[in-house]
């Protein structure tokens, strides 16, 4: 199906030379998001062209679509009745580049291409399609260009973005690859947009361990962009995903990285922020995050670096500070999914009760002191305080010396010994 704005020969857009309306191919569609209600033919082909026509996160266009169908939205914009200048918003401006877009619009050859890599192109309201993504509301993907083997809505229902700095430091590179593992190794996928930096080190990250990850590209599904990432790219559609709105061949631009963050914080439970600037495409990820109601943390960074300055006022809004991928997990997670507790070394007095600890405290730093000494200083009674002396000798804290009692010298290592000058 060429989509062309040419209609002087009567021809129906969406509709193959010489066939009659009344038996093009499939059902008609059924309510849009409507889960197990596949697009038909005509719909499946009028989308691949409108991901040709329309630009990402086209609000206008989404509530066209939402309202005609897309054979319906195509047949106005390529149709030139007067029909389509009468739609809510629609500009004379706006109508010409649809039409000029139209004009390229090659649909079949689209979804042969990517076929031909073992892809294909999912559609709202298909089983594959993950109902996450309709939170978006007008500006949800006209439909998702995907590569690899795994079922998109199945690994989209436990995945968390990891985001982050191009330009990062070797400290955020080994976050987000510690991150990625780790979440990996929990059973999570983790999605990020296959750029250099911050992204890049979360993929590899769970690619390392045998993992899930799953790249959102600002690009065709078969554009390796960032070229450098060439081989990464290739791997994640080989052993997990790369989904785009964008169709075959398209190139990305900046405002296709900004709208592509929508589809990552949309896609995923939760987005994590590792290396951010104040102006960042990865802060705006995590905002889009918040505005749907998904989970948004941040990695923390050094209060001097401008990398993590952006992070760092996240995390004095609405963000959440994790360090781990086990702090992720549990907030993002399902009941019982609890990172272990927190606490620093226990040194062998942690453990002695509140009375020894008491008897111990009572001896000096130097020198040695009776029984009844020890027993004034504690508070306790002299055959308390000798017990609990006794006790504590077989621990290792205190030896007699004489009639007294003092504390067990500390161990000198030879190290230690050396560099005193012995």
């Amino acid at each position: 199906m060429t989509v062309r704005a040419d209609h002087e020969q009567g021809q129906h857009p969406g509709r193959a030379p010489g066939r009659d309306p009344e038996h093009a191919a499939g059902p008609e569609p059924g309510p849009e998001g409507e889960p197990g209600v596949a697009a038909s033919d005509r719909e499946r082909l009028a989308r691949a062209a409108l991901t040709r026509i329309l630009e990402p996160g086209d609000e206008h266009g989404g509530r066209w679509l939402r309202e005609l169908g897309a054979v319906e939205l195509i047949r106005r914009i390529t149709t030139r009745d007067g029909a389509a200048e009468q739609l809510t918003g629609m500009t004379p401006k706006r109508l010409d580049g649809y039409r000029l877009r139209a004009e390229n619009a090659e649909p079949e050859q689209d979804l042969a291409a990517v076929a031909a890599l073992g892809g294909r192109f999912v559609c709202p309201g298909e089983r594959e399609w993950p109902s996450q993504l309709d939170d978006l509301g007008d500006a949800r993907p006209t439909g998702l260009w995907v590569r690899g083997p795994r079922d998109l809505r199945l690994w989209a229902l436990r995945s968390v973005a990891v985001v982050g700095a191009r330009a990062c430091t070797p400290y955020g590179s080994h976050m987000a690859a510690s991150l990625g593992a780790g979440l990996a190794e929990l059973g999570w996928v983790v999605v990020s947009g296959a750029a250099f930096g911050v992204d890049g080190a979360a993929h590899r990250g769970a690619l390392a361990v045998d993992g899930a990850t799953m790249a959102v590209l600002a690009c065709g599904v078969d554009v390796a962009y960032p070229r450098g990432h060439a081989e990464l790219i290739g791997r994640m559609a080989e052993q997990g995903l790369v989904i785009g709105e964008l169709p075959p061949s398209d190139h990305p631009t900046r405002s296709r990285f900004i709208l592509r963050n929508r589809v990552i914080a949309a896609l995923t439970r939760g987005t994590v922020v590792v290396e951010a600037e104040y102006r960042s495409g990865s802060l705006a990820t995590a905002r889009s995050a918040q505005r749907l109601g998904r989970f948004t943390m941040g990695v923390p960074g050094p209060a001097t670096s401008g990398l993590s300055a952006g992070v760092h006022e996240l995390l004095r809004g609405e963000g959440i500070l994790v360090t781990d991928a086990a702090e992720v997990a549990e907030l993002v997670g399902d009941i019982g999914e609890l990172a272990p507790a927190r606490h620093g070394p226990v040194h062998p007095r942690d453990l002695l009760d509140a009375v020894s600890a008491r008897v111990l405290d009572a001896l000096p730093s130097r020198g040695a002191v009776s029984g009844r000494e020890v027993a004034r200083t504690a508070g306790t009674s002299a055959d308390e305080a000798l017990g609990r002396l006794y006790e504590l000798h077989s621990l290792g804290f205190v030896e007699r010396d004489g009639d007294g009692w003092r504390l067990t010298p500390p161990r000198i290592c030879n190290g230690d010994a050396r560099r005193g000058g012995t």
